[in-house]
């Protein structure tokens, strides 16, 4: 008996993954012992284990380069069909007198995840914060425990497949008699019936209601960010596990502050004497008031920058800044006595008129006096 597994298959070395499939399917149904007798047994064995190799791009390639002992842990026997009957079940269902392997199906299934949208501060995005949501939602029945059962009762075992949760079945095929095994219809698969269901339920052992959650908003969060919580989200069907809540933060407008990543930005205006002569400002911050000095001279669009005190770094704990965005505002209307006191501050400082248009200086007073026409 060759221990070339190319000629165990009957398949040139270079055939292809379905090449190598069809000649296994082949020989599967002509050496499998249900067909060809009780001593063919090894030589199925052996078919299945070349598939078993060749059929996994990793295991060949291993094979190709050093044969079976290239393989080490992975050329065991059965190591990827699990023996047997378990390769005779991938092609023809349950292998002969074998019963269901994973036994009856459990009620208890777990529960679907929730996506739960929360609208946040834009000063809880950047502190984080703990806030109550409200959801609507399963929870495990408060009548049966979640056993599905009314209480006093209890689930009696399946008559038909005597609580296995599986039938078994003898069809004629070309093989010969073949033993299957498939779900049982009176149980559904799960080796009991429940006579008497929960009322509260109807067997379902779990009911909605509306239940309050904390969420913990992370200091620093984006807006669309999603914040997943195991195990909050719906109780699944019989008492099974719960599913996840998933919480996706939403961040409101600010009246005076805008974010931009971990900075956070505003804009204050300046009289135009303010900006000439300079000035302190106190402005209201998240931290409280802070004062910023504006200096003499500062220009429309300056920023001044306030450190640390912007947005929290998601899990670093260090802050952005503040960038304050300096707007100086020009006068529209100015009476006689403003107007001669500034055609005044003009002159001295050199800001001469040449058939109307200003010859020099590109101060705040210059366009000032370009914007109202002096």
């Amino acid at each position: 008996m060759s221990s070339n597994y190319y000629d165990v298959l009957g398949v040139q070395r270079n055939a292809s993954p379905e090449e190598i499939k069809r000649a296994y399917r082949k020989l599967a149904r002509e050496t499998h012992p249900d067909v060809a007798g009780a001593g063919s047994e090894d030589r199925f064995k052996q078919v299945s284990r070349a598939y078993e190799v060749l059929s996994d791009p990793e295991k060949r390639q291993l094979y190709d380069l050093g044969g079976e002992s290239a393989l080490g842990n992975n050329g065991g026997p059965g190591a990827g069909f699990g023996g047997f009957s378990d390769i005779f079940e991938t092609f023809f269902g349950a292998a002969a007198g074998a019963s269901n392997p994973r036994g009856p199906v459990p009620r208890g299934r777990r529960g679907q995840d929730a996506l739960v949208p929360l609208e946040i501060d834009l000063q809880e995005a950047v502190f984080g914060a703990a806030r109550e949501i409200t959801v609507n939602t399963a929870v495990v029945c408060p009548t049966c425990s979640g056993t599905c059962c009314r209480p006093g009762t209890s689930p009696r075992t399946c008559d038909v497949c005597g609580g296995r949760g599986s039938v078994q079945r003898v069809a004629r095929s070309f093989l010969g008699q073949i033993m299957t095994t498939s779900p049982c219809a009176m149980c559904q698969g799960h080796g009991t019936i429940i006579d008497h269901p929960c009322t509260e339920c109807s067997g379902d052992g779990r009911v909605r209601t509306r239940r309050t959650i904390t969420v913990d908003v992370p200091a620093g969060v984006e807006n669309g960010a999603r914040l997943r919580m195991p195990g909050a989200g719906e109780v699944g069907p019989g008492a099974g596990p719960a599913g996840d809540l998933h919480v996706e933060f939403r961040i409101k407008p600010h009246a005076r502050f805008t974010r931009r990543g971990d900075d956070l930005l505003c804009s204050v205006q300046v009289p135009m004497t303010a900006a000439a002569l300079g000035t302190v400002l106190t402005i209201e911050t998240f931290d409280g008031p802070r004062e910023v000095t504006i200096k003499p001279g500062t220009q429309p669009g300056h920023t001044e920058v306030i450190k640390g005190l912007g947005v929290t770094r998601l899990y670093h704990h260090t802050r952005g800044d503040l960038k304050v965005f300096v707007d100086v505002e020009m006068p529209s209307k100015l009476d006689e006595r403003q107007r001669q006191l500034l055609n005044e501050l003009a002159a001295l400082r050199g800001e001469d008129r040449v058939e109307g248009r200003l010859t020099a200086g590109t101060g705040v007073f210059s366009r000032l006096k370009e914007k109202i026409g002096l």
